[in-house]
């Protein structure tokens, strides 16, 4: 199924039905007076959060959605029957804004969660309502509201606690296929990773987490340039990123701290508070190193960008390091959950 994570809708509600201005008239029934009955309320639209649904390609194709008008209110104080509601199922992270005014109207960001999109109009009251001691016989009815609508946009943010940041080709499908199941696309060219994937690590049989991969970026990401600036926003709900540098690049002309400075000018640009986020530094591939390469690269890297987080060598191909660095992960999320002080250090 094609990924799709963002989609534009219409909805409009239902007008709610018309009162009715009835009045009773039965053979031994004299002046039997107004039995107008009210309008029924017309449909409205929710959005609900679906955990078995993780795309928004249904809305690709289905852009319009109607509810139907609730009846207009019969004689013999009959009211109007009500439209049914709709509900639009969306992924869970789905956030949804008002196309008109970019305002945030809901963000479903657990399972079931439900969002009003457009309120049915009420029914209208029927002329039974206006009958006072002084006016037996009133005329006066009153329609039923208009129902909402709206241009609607849908944006996915993936739900994942660890994001992965790198250029192309730095190692992060590779990383994500040796600690979970996910398997995502590998190749020896740049982009081979198109759109998020999403993967469970499991450290034993009751702790896991779950980790997000996307495109690389590459510089004037920001600005739009390349794949990855159309999801940098699913890193938005992680609670840690792993900035993956590839310290052997097949490529000469790469430096690996040029490589690092670049990612890291990106999530400023960006802003999103991304950078504000806990950033851990893992260099990759250091099984094409000899042990004092891998200390002078580390040395240079740390010493040339100031780093003060955690820093991790592995080989994502090989497995060399990744088990340590998964249960430093959930060491490290289980501290932030509970609340306590991470014993984490540089």
């Amino acid at each position: 199924m094609k990924y799709i994570d963002e989609a534009k809708i219409y909805v409009q509600a239902g007008n709610g039905g018309n009162g009715s201005g009835s009045f009773r008239r039965e053979k031994y029934v004299p002046r039997g007076g107004p039995d107008g009955g009210d309008g029924g309320r017309g449909g409205s639209i929710f959005a609900i959060a679906d955990r078995n649904i993780n795309t928004l390609v249904d809305y690709r194709f289905a852009r319009i959605h109607r509810a139907k008008n609730g009846e207009p209110g019969r004689g013999s104080q009959c009211n109007g029957a009500g439209a049914e509601d709709i509900y639009l199922r969306v992924p869970v992270g789905t956030v949804i804004y008002d196309q008109a005014t970019g305002d945030s109207l809901a963000d479903l960001s657990v399972n079931g969660q439900v969002a009003l999109l457009a309120n049915g109009g009420r029914g209208g009251l029927g002329n039974m309502n206006f009958r006072t001691s002084i006016n037996r016989a009133p005329r006066k009815t009153t329609p039923g509201e208009i129902g909402e609508e709206r241009e609607l946009r849908l944006e996915l943010r993936v739900i994942a606690d660890v994001g992965l940041l790198g250029l192309p080709n730095a190692g992060k499908s590779t990383f994500i296929r040796a600690v979970s199941s996910a398997k995502p696309k590998v190749a020896d060219y740049p982009f081979t990773t198109l759109h998020p994937h999403l993967g469970v690590v499991r450290v034993d049989t009751s702790r896991s987490f779950v980790i997000a991969d996307i495109p690389g970026l590459i510089e004037g990401a920001a600005e739009g340039a390349g794949l990855g600036h159309q999801f940098l926003r699913h890193l938005s709900r992680t609670r840690l990123l792993l900035h993956i540098v590839d310290v052997a690049p097949a490529d000469p002309s790469h430096d690996p701290l040029t490589d690092a400075s670049t990612i890291i000018e990106e999530l400023q640009k960006y802003g999103a508070g991304l950078l504000e986020k806990p950033r851990w530094l893992v260099l990759n591939k250091v099984d094409m190193l000899s042990k004092q390469s891998r200390k002078d690269i580390r040395s240079r890297l740390l010493s040339a960008m100031r780093w003060t987080d955690r820093c991790f060598e592995i080989s994502a191909i090989s497995g060399e390091g990744c088990v340590e660095l998964t249960f430093a992960i959930m060491e490290h999320l289980e501290s932030a959950r509970t609340g306590e002080p991470s014993l984490d250090h540089a």
